[in-house]
């Protein structure tokens, strides 16, 4: 009869999580997909500007730099204004922070972007800056925060309900090892998503760049400057923050071949 109970209640939080999961969709209208997603753009923003002081505290604060906190909000502005990130929900503020060792960039939901003086420093043209803060833009208006938070809960709940259906009172231990399993295929299936979030993310960006006048291009050479800037220490932030989908470089440059297929227009700020 415990058993019979268990495996019920299993089910009920299984089928729950996965209604919960597959019955909360929104089209996205700056990408065009459909997304599992639970929350609002409201909630995204609200998130966002709530999370905002205590990441920027992590990293020493804002730059005290006032005339590069200027170019970043600049950049950031002019990418806005020129491509579908305007037509979204999102209020977008660019914010440059202090620390000046650790080379990240990465957004909130509902559109707080953040660079740090370490990476800002080792970018050496305008375009490298819109090529960084595109694909924050993308990472906030593919919605991926709100999908990764749809997409733990589900993953969350049937890790609960495999745990609850699993547990055996005469064996305690073995029941810990298969909550240990069922935590590691959460976390796998979290790595696979966030790596096609970067790729998406880097696909909105190539289109971005151009439409605010950058070339797309100058995304290859922030890649580059990562990769030179691990070779001379530690792996940068960036590249343990953003997951690294496979080869990078390959997968833009086959996306800015496909988008220019006579080659990138001239005149575009590089």
């Amino acid at each position: 009869m415990r058993l019979n109970l268990r495996f019920i209640i299993a089910i009920v939080v299984a089928a729950v999580s996965l209604f919960g999961y597959y019955f909360n969709t929104s089209k996205n209208e700056v990408t065009g997909e459909t997304q599992h997603v639970s929350m609002t753009a409201d909630q995204e923003i609200a998130l966002g500007l709530q999370a905002a002081p205590s990441m920027a505290a992590q990293y020493g604060g804002l730059s005290p730099n006032a005339q590069a906190r200027a170019a970043v909000q600049q950049v950031g502005d002019k990418i806005i204004a020129s491509t579908k990130a305007s037509k979204s929900p999102y209020k977008f503020q660019f914010h440059l922070l202090a620390d000046d060792q650790t080379v990240n960039a990465f957004a909130l939901p509902g559109g707080q972007v953040f660079i740090t003086q370490g990476l800002l420093k080792n970018l050496k043209t305008e375009a490298q800056l819109a090529g960084v803060l595109a694909h924050e833009i993308g990472h906030v208006v593919g919605r991926h925060s709100a999908a990764q938070v749809a997409k733990s809960n589900l993953t969350q709940g049937l890790a609960g309900a495999a745990t609850i259906a699993s547990y055996d009172p005469n064996s305690p231990g073995s029941s810990v090892a298969k909550a240990a399993i069922a935590a590691a295929i959460v976390k796998v299936v979290g790595m696979r998503f966030s790596r096609n979030d970067e790729l998406e993310a880097d696909r909105i960006a190539v289109d971005f760049t151009p439409q605010a006048g950058y070339d797309p291009r100058a995304m290859i050479e922030v890649m580059n400057i990562l990769a030179q800037a691990g070779g001379r220490s530690s792996t940068p932030e960036f590249l343990s923050t953003h997951p690294d989908p496979g080869n990078r470089i390959g997968e833009l440059e086959k996306e800015i071949a496909a988008d220019f297929p006579q080659g990138v227009p001239a005149g575009l700020k590089q």
